[in-house]
């Protein structure tokens, strides 16, 4: 397969992204300590000394708690935008690799754009990750969807899609007031609703699979945010994948015709 992918867990508590090419495998986010993220490897088959780079999207600890010493322990090169770079633990590392926002570059056979989205973090990115003709669109920590982020991620072959809340459950749940308003608001989390409005804003003709993502524990349901997007798959329920704190999602495969996740 020349593209596949595995969450090692995604939601507040911490997210982490394996995408790997024929000759190439990259750590998207550490939010995991240490010995969390090497044993989530392990369920993997994967060994930390595998890995080609460590991608940074922002600094919020649940994207960077395990970062500077996975980067350390395995003398990994990191790639962060200098704001990232600035608000996160990893000025002190000797590998860092400054990106810019819609920057493209390469590591071996992969392709990398960096596509800017709107959160409140100091500068903010997503990736989308290409080889073998195949790309996969990350895409979670947004607080709206935009015109640009419409038109970076139309063609991707899957997505790794933040559904963060219910609206309904955010408004009715426990946060207070400002919490509230922060992850429903322009520069918070993606809901339910709004990925689904998402996938049909990029259409799905190219989809093979969509892994909906960093779900809150308190304001979400599983069941939800699979109720909003499988009808937007033809109701094919093979397409779908919901990634979950404790055991993210298993490995997905792409391949150039238009399959199901595998």
């Amino acid at each position: 397969m020349p593209l596949s992918f595995a969450s090692l867990g995604s939601g507040s508590k911490g997210n982490a992204t394996l995408v790997t090419s024929a000759e190439c495998r990259v750590l998207v986010d550490c939010g995991f300590s240490l010995k969390d993220i090497e044993a989530r490897l392990a369920r993997l088959d994967v060994s930390p000394n595998e890995l080609d780079a460590l991608l940074i999207t922002h600094e919020h600890i649940d994207h960077v708690r395990g970062a500077a010493a996975l980067a350390r322990r395995y003398d990994l090169p990191v790639y962060a935008t200098p704001g990232t770079w600035l608000k996160s633990g990893l000025k002190k590392l000797a590998r860092v690799s400054m990106i810019a926002p819609e920057q493209h570059f390469s590591i071996k056979d992969m392709d990398i754009d960096v596509v800017t989205v709107p959160h409140d973090a100091r500068q903010p990115v997503q990736f989308i990750l290409g080889a073998g003709g195949c790309h996969l669109g990350l895409l979670t920590d947004l607080g709206h969807v935009t015109s640009h982020v419409l038109e970076r991620y139309r063609h991707c072959d899957a997505l790794v899609l933040e559904c963060n809340h219910d609206r309904d459950m955010l408004q009715r749940g426990p946060y207070p007031p400002s919490l509230k308003r922060r992850v429903g608001g322009h520069w918070g989390h993606l809901s339910n609703e709004q990925a689904a409005e998402l996938i049909k804003g990029i259409g799905t003709e190219h989809l093979q699979c969509v892994v909906a993502a960093h779900l809150s524990d308190k304001n979400n349901l599983a069941e939800l945010a699979f109720e909003a997007l499988v009808p937007l798959l033809g109701d094919d329920t093979h397409r779908l994948v919901v990634a979950d704190q404790m055991h993210g999602a298993g490995w997905q495969s792409l391949s150039r015709r238009h399959a199901p996740c595998s």
